[in-house]
This record gives structure tokens, C-alpha cells and sequence, in this order.
């Protein structure tokens, strides 16, 4: 047990202090500041776009468009100052060509005396305003099309006001439609967690057994420590690395969103609009627990696979394949989330590399029985127990084999040499 913290703390504490994990770690920080506070940036850059009002010249034959057009711009507290102008339409270019104005709109009328409009400026990269534009005349067109037809207002905004339709269920114990939508995005974000995680962190398990042999470090702790404290070892320093990071990351996010809820006035901040509501306690407790048994699984096949390489270059190739399970796993899951009770999510969920993402699925999205619930953390943990047995003797052997790597032969000359 001493040699199985000695090797704990030292890994945790080497990963904890390399140039990588801090750089990554400032890196993921600095975005997710700017995740949360996404809507204070679009809100600067929308003040911004304010404060520099573009005025547009109309040049039309008549002058009946200009006020009825004028009046709906005026919505958009001035950001488009439209200008009567008596120019025509080449005069108008060669003004917006000069800087004198931002841009021009030429209207006409067709021979059915519909609205034609083409808009100039001596750029396209700002949407805004043609857009603003296109939505004022098109206005205009259907209430003149209203009028026409003897329509009121009040006639009108009532043919478009939409119908009360509302979803409920006959069931006592099923989700209601708040609850799925919070349970929906609460497994969203762990599924990423969870992909992100074994990918990261598998891999960085691998490199660092195979770093260890590479300097031929491993000999000597074969010598004085177990295979399988070597291993968890490196397996629960690198998962509380993991959990540093997120910790930093999720504290972060909680002190950007409580400061952003300060500022805005009567609005929600990101954690608010994702937890609107009393987070079922089951459903957090569930994350945990899938999270920590697909990392436990995930992270024991990786030191195994880690310890089959004696080339840091090797170690992409060997975890290859933990790789493409991870991400079968999570398009299937990505797939589960808008058909949680198909056949297939339900199958699959039981398949112990797929069940920490799929299960997790099924419990947050659907009511499902005790028996499923329980038979599927049976098979992870059996899962889990396992591998480590195998694992921890492929990984006395392995840790010992040199030269090139070649999977499935090496697994072999491992086992073998456990037993002599």
C-alpha cells in the first residue's frame, strides 16, 4: 500500500507541475471565460455596431415608400438612418462610392406593382442592415396586401397567432417535458466530459508507463513494487489530475456566471439557463458514478495497452483501437439522445464499453427498471475486475518487453512471461 502512494503522488505530482497540463489547463480555462460570457461579448460587439449608424440613400421614382419604410426602421432604435435623397440610381452609387453615404437602396414597382429593391454598398460583409431592409419592405408588401383585401390588424395578428399545443404524459413516473429538457442537457455535457476524458487521459496513462520504459525507470519498480499498485497507481494519479482540472475549470465557470448574473440586468447566466431548476440529486449522484466506472475501465485498458510499448511514438497506435471504441460509444449515445427508447440504445447500453456513456443516457432521459440499472454497474464493475486481473498480469510482463510493439503478440509474450 506505501509503494502504491509513493507512485500516486509521484504521478500526480510530475503531471501535475509539466509544461503540458498547465498549458492545456490556461488554455481550456481562457475558454470556457469566453463560453460563459459569450453573451456579454455579443453584446459588446452589438453596442459596438450601434454606436456607427449606417445611413442609406433611397432613391425611388415616387416618394410613397419612404415614410411606411422610415417608420419600420425606426424599430431599430436608429441603427439604419434612412435618407430621402432626389438622386438617380448611378448618382446614388458614385455618392456611396465617395464615402457620402454607407449604402443605397433603389426601390421600384413591377408592372403588377409588387416591390422591387436592389441594395448597394461598397461592401457585403455587413449583414445587418440589407437584411433590416428586406424585413421593412417585406412588411410593407403584406400590409398593403392586407389592405387590399379588407383585412384588419387585428384580423391579421389573429390568422397568425399561433395555437396552444401542449405535451403531457399518462404515466406517474415519467419526465416532464422541464425535466427531460434539463436531464438532456446535463447528459450532453457529461458525455462530452466522459469522451474527453478517456481520450486525454487514457492516452496520457499510456505515455506515461511507455516514458517510464523508455528510460528504463520500469525495470527498477517492477523490483520493488506490485504490478497492480504500479498500476493503479498511475491510474489514480492521473484521475486526480483529471478531477484537478475539471475542479479548476467548473470553479471557473461558477465565479464567470454568478458575475455575469450580477451585471445583467433581470437575465440568466449559462449555469442558470442550464439549471433552471431543482437538479434531481439521483441524476447527479448517477454522473458520478458512470463518469468514474468509464474512467476506471477505460484507464485500466490504457495502462495495459501502455505497457505492451516501449517507444513513446508507439503509443498512439497502440490505444488506437480503445480510441474508436470511445468514439462508436459517443455517436451512439449522441445518437440516443433524440431516440432514447430505441432497441438498439437499449442493447447497447448493457456492453460494458458503451454502457458509462448509454446507460447514463437511459437513466437521465427515460424511467427504466431497477433490474437494467443494476445489471448494467454489475457488468461494468465485473468489467472493471477483469481487465485488472488480465491487465495487471500483462502488465508485469509487459512492462519488461522491448523493441517494436505488434498488439495481439505481444499480449501473448507478456502472459508467458508472467509465468516464469
Amino acid at each position: 500500500m506505501r509503494n502504491f502512494g509513493i507512485i500516486l503522488a509521484h504521478t500526480y505530482k510530475n503531471r501535475l507541475m509539466s509544461k503540458a497540463f498547465l498549458i492545456s489547463t490556461a488554455i481550456t480555462l481562457a475558454f470556457m471565460l469566453v463560453l460563459t460570457n459569450m453573451d456579454r461579448i455579443f453584446m459588446m460587439f452589438e453596442e459596438d455596431a450601434e454606436s456607427r449608424a449606417v445611413e442609406v440613400a433611397l432613391v425611388e421614382e415616387g416618394s410613397e415608400l419612404y415614410e411606411p419604410l422610415n417608420e419600420q426602421l425606426m424599430q431599430h432604435e436608429d441603427r439604419i438612418q434612412l435618407t430621402r435623397t432626389s438622386l438617380n440610381e448611378e448618382e446614388a452609387l458614385e455618392a456611396v462610392s465617395s464615402g457620402e453615404f454607407g449604402a443605397a437602396l433603389v426601390v421600384n414597382r413591377d408592372s403588377a406593382g409588387d416591390i422591387q429593391a436592389t441594395y448597394y454598398s461598397d461592401s457585403l460583409t455587413q449583414q445587418f442592415t440589407p437584411i433590416q431592409l428586406q424585413n421593412a419592405l417585406q412588411h410593407i408588401k403584406e400590409t398593403e396586401a392586407t389592405q387590399e383585401l379588407g383585412l384588419s390588424g387585428e384580423v391579421l395578428a389573429d390568422i397568425y397567432s399561433p395555437i396552444t399545443f401542449e405535451t403531457s404524459t399518462v404515466s406517474d413516473t415519467a419526465r416532464t417535458e422541464s425535466e427531460l429538457n434539463q436531464a438532456r442537457s446535463i447528459v450532453y455535457v457529461l458525455l462530452f466530459v466522459i469522451y474527453f476524458s478517456v481520450l486525454i487521459f487514457g492516452n496520457m496513462i499510456a505515455t506515461e508507463i511507455a516514458t517510464e520504459k523508455s528510460s528504463r525507470v520500469m525495470e527498477i519498480l517492477v523490483s520493488s513494487a506490485s504490478p497492480v499498485a504500479q498500476m493503479f497507481g498511475k491510474i489514480v494519479g492521473i484521475g486526480l489530475l483529471a478531477l484537478t482540472q475539471y475542479g479548476l475549470i467548473f470553479l471557473v465557470v461558477i465565479l464567470s456566471s454568478l458575475a455575469g448574473a450580477e451585471q445583467a440586468e433581470g437575465g440568466l447566466s449559462m449555469l442558470q439557463a442550464l439549471f433552471s431548476e431543482d437538479i434531481p440529486l439521483d441524476l447527479i449522484g448517477f454522473a458520478v458514478l458512470f463518469f468514474v466506472l468509464g474512467y476506471l475501465l477505460y484507464a485500466t485498458l490504457a495502462a495495459t495497452l501502455g505497457s505492451l510499448v516501449s517507444r513513446i511514438e508507439d503509443v498512439n497506435q497502440v490505444i488506437g483501437p480503445m480510441n474508436l471504441l470511445v468514439i462508436v460509444a459517443f455517436f451512439i449515445a449522441m445518437f440516443g439522445l433524440n431516440a432514447p427508447e430505441s432497441s438498439f440504445i437499449t442493447i447497447t447500453s448493457f456492453i460494458p464499453f458503451f454502457s458509462p456513456m448509454i446507460m447514463f443516457l437511459r437513466v437521465g432521459m427515460l424511467s427504466i427498471p431497477l433490474w437494467e440499472l443494476l445489471l448494467s454497474i454489475g457488468l461494468l464493475l465485473a468489467s472493471i475486475g477483469l481487465l485488472a486481473t488480465i491487465g495487471a498480469r500483462i502488465f508485469k510482463g509487459g512492462v519488461l518487453l522491448y523493441g517494436k510493439s505488434s498488439a495481439l503478440k505481444d499480449i501473448g509474450r507478456a502472459l508467458r512471461m508472467t509465468r516464469k
